[in-house]
């Protein structure tokens, strides 16, 4: 059974120089709060893996994290919407690990379902290479790509029941649901935490068996008011 904790207990989970998976994609359905504490928390030479940099411009969802110097190695797909991780690349001062970003959810699939390897044709004569094992498979050639695992993996919901369920509205499930597969410790940071029973069965994104600890996360309300106010700022073409 999954157990509500505070912000500062998640605290007691995370750690300098460990490997956490954050959930969500270009700060939507990212878990923003937990993300604002590690950076208040500013802990360091993290291997972070999530599917792409911060939301454009950065200084904003883990482009926090990045902006700090908090992260030693970044695996993803790209880099290009956080200015500070490209710096920090360009300089050689943070390592990156690019993946097709197909390979990469792949990836993440295979360390949570136990298996060996992802083996794709994606990436081959790119630099890409460089992180795989080229392989030959009935006289044609592949990519091996080794599972992706971590010590943590905080994902994002709507709701959570006691139990650990998950419920996913109005955020992305892109990353969340395979990683909460494929951690030694799963935190979903919710919008809301209901009853048993409250979240029906064929709604569940991803079951409570998954599900080790469950934060209460900004409020929906809150979340609008944050994008509100990040596109306020964002935007160009306001009159």
């Amino acid at each position: 059974m999954a157990k509500i904790i505070s912000m500062e207990e998640v605290g007691t989970l995370l750690h300098d120089r460990m490997t956490v998976m954050v959930g969500g994609f270009l700060g939507v359905g990212a878990p923003l709060k937990v993300i604002d504490f590690m950076a208040e928390k500013q802990y360091k030479d993290l291997t972070l893996i999530s599917v792409v940099a911060s939301y454009p411009g950065g200084g904003f969802d883990i482009g926090k994290l990045t902006a700090n110097k908090q992260v030693a190695k970044f695996i993803g797909a790209h880099i290009g919407t956080d200015p500070a991780l490209v710096k920090q690349y360009n300089e050689g001062t943070v390592e990156v690990e690019f993946n097709p970003m197909g390979t990469f959810i792949e990836r993440i699939r295979a360390g949570g379902a136990g298996l060996g390897a992802v083996i794709t044709p994606v990436g081959l004569g790119t630099e890409v290479e460089e992180n795989a094992q080229r392989v030959t498979f009935f006289g044609k050639d592949y990519l091996a790509f080794a599972p992706l695992k971590a010590e943590v993996a905080i994902v994002k919901a709507v709701k959570a029941d006691k139990l650990g369920n998950l419920f996913y509205e109005g955020t992305s499930i892109n990353t969340n649901t395979t990683m909460a597969t494929a951690a030694d410790i799963v935190i979903a940071e919710v919008d809301e935490i209901v009853e048993v029973g409250e979240i029906a069965p064929n709604s569940v994104g991803t079951p409570g068996i998954f599900v080790d600890y469950i934060v209460q996360g900004f409020t929906s309300e809150e979340r609008k008011e944050l994008f509100g106010e990040l596109w306020d700022k964002n935007n160009k073409f306001k009159k």
